[in-house]
């Protein structure tokens, strides 16, 4: 493997996991002396690029119009077929064929060594169209769908179904693909997939958790906020503060002595999952490794099959519990309940595990 590599990253933009993965890997790599020359994120016009990822990832950031998720009115789960629609109309569809020259441009200009990916679709469409010479490393937690031992992703239904194709059509002309899990399992070298451990950043792993007297939550969907409030003013006297992306919210919305609603800043979500006694989220994959990581109780709200996915596989080995509604109440009970053991570091030794297992894996596609 050459000495100092240039790298190239293509991103999926919606939420908040693949971009700290990307910030994760970018940190890793540099540590090992290599270069991320360009970033490309693939996002809606509905969702804002947090600040944090321009701040954080030390790289020239390009934005392109990619599929993303439509929401029903109630703004909590996902709306299938106009999803669909919206992203299969012809306006989109040209948007999208603009985009996949795009990153065939920047990766011409770019000349990259590898071209690490994370979950994003049209760079498999670009490999498609233009035959690019460069290897692509995937990287996300879904590629576990297409792991025959995973035993949380076998559902026949139309959203597995679904589920599935994308992982499907993300992955294509990977030379191989790092299936990001919570416990360790078997390649499976049919599909070039390995399964590796959760990309964490440094700050987590920093992290001395402390448990306080506040409850933190993130609900990405700006639907359950209703459901947050409503609970709230018949519990006034727990603390909460909540993350969401709401965009034309303030940074900080005080609504009273003990509900606090914040903007999405990173540095300062990770300080208050450090000093939290509880954590409440949607149960995207990111944000529940690193609640477990600090071994805080959890409870996960999946708002569609993905998160119910990731929501049953962490509670199956006991990272938290799941409900069908922002009841805090469950999660007080669930605090009261839990026990924690210090010198249980299984999780904790697997995450650790992360930058030797990437950087081999990473060493053996340039072989």
């Amino acid at each position: 493997m050459k000495q100092s590599l240039r790298i190239i990253f293509t991103v999926q933009g919606e939420g908040r996991g693949h971009l700290t993965q990307a910030i994760s890997m970018a940190e890793m790599l540099r540590r090992h002396g290599h270069e991320v020359v360009d970033v490309l994120v693939g996002k809606s016009h509905s969702r804002e690029l947090p600040a944090f990822f321009y701040e954080k990832i030390n790289a020239p950031v390009t934005i392109y119009n990619a599929p993303s998720l439509i929401y029903r009115k109630d703004k909590k789960h996902i709306a299938k077929m106009r999803t669909f629609f919206h992203n299969t109309n012809i306006t989109k569809l040209m948007y999208y064929s603009d985009s996949i020259a795009l990153i065939q441009i920047h990766i011409k200009e770019s000349k990259p060594d590898l071209l690490i990916n994370f979950y994003e679709i049209l760079p498999g469409f670009a490999q498609l169209r233009y035959r690019i010479d460069t290897p692509f490393i995937n990287i996300g937690h879904q590629y576990l769908l297409k792991h025959p031992d995973y035993a949380h992703g076998k559902g026949e239904g139309q959203d597995h179904t679904l589920l599935r194709l994308h992982a499907t059509l993300s992955s294509i002309g990977a030379t191989k693909t790092l299936a990001l899990s919570f416990y360790p399992m078997k390649s499976f070298p049919r599909e070039h997939i390995s399964v590796v451990p959760p990309l964490l950043r440094k700050e987590v792993l920093e992290l001395e958790p402390t448990t306080g007297d506040y409850i933190l939550g993130y609900m990405l969907n700006q639907g359950y906020e209703n459901e947050v409030r409503a609970w709230h003013k018949k519990n006034p006297d727990i603390k909460l503060h909540f993350f969401w992306d709401k965009q034309d919210a303030p940074e900080t919305l005080v609504v009273d002595d003990t509900l606090t609603l914040h903007r999405i800043n990173d540095e300062l979500f990770l300080k208050y999952m450090a000093g939290c006694k509880g954590y409440i989220t949607t149960a995207g994959f990111e944000s529940v490794c690193e609640a477990m990581f600090l071994n805080k109780p959890i409870m996960m709200v999946p708002a569609h099959m993905e998160q119910e996915i990731n929501a049953a596989d962490a509670e199956a080995i006991g990272g938290g519990i799941v409900s069908h509604s922002f009841d805090l109440s469950k999660l007080l009970s669930y605090i009261e309940q839990k026990q924690t053991h210090a010198e249980d570091f299984s999780f904790q030794q697997w995450v650790r595990s992360a930058e030797e297992s990437f950087i081999n894996h990473l060493a053996s596609v340039l072989e």
